[in-house]
């Protein structure tokens, strides 16, 4: 790993543990609009996107799997996009890095449901709280398109 890299991660992790800290509501889902979006400035003309909202998972659901996706129209290449998967209680259920495509879409992919000698185990049921850090450009003359 490249130190531009290493250091990109440490930026992000440091910001998530300081914008984790924070206590503010949100109440959203994906691809809802309601989504709440801030940016903490990193410095130069670039910034953390952080994206808040609410995942559903149905008791009754028979889909194996669900997945956090979009597109950073500004993103600043070698910053992977980081997911994290929160509990209605707050505590952690998942942490992704996903990489950045040419065209700026990621896509986060992840077990909710298996069947182990036909009985069903449901390792997600109910509501979580998503939050989607990016490195991107606030100077759109940066953009990528």
């Amino acid at each position: 790993m490249d130190m531009n890299r290493a250091l990109g991660i440490a930026v992000l992790a440091l910001a998530m543990v300081a914008m984790s800290a924070a206590h503010i509501q949100y109440i959203a889902a994906h691809p809802h609009p309601e989504a709440t979006t801030t940016y903490v400035l990193l410095g130069g003309d670039m910034a953390l996107e952080r994206t808040q909202l609410t995942m559903s998972i149905a008791a009754d659901n028979t889909m194996p799997w669900a997945f956090v996706e979009g597109t950073v129209s500004n993103h600043v290449e070698h910053h992977p996009v980081i997911v994290k998967i929160d509990g209605a209680d707050g505590d952690p259920a998942r942490y992704a890095q996903v990489d950045v495509a040419d065209d700026g879409s990621y896509e986060y992919r992840f077990r909710v449901l298996s069947v182990d000698d036909g009985q069903v185990i449901r390792a997600f049921e109910g509501d979580y709280d998503v939050t989607i850090f990016k490195v991107v450009y606030i100077d759109t003359d940066h953009a990528h398109a």
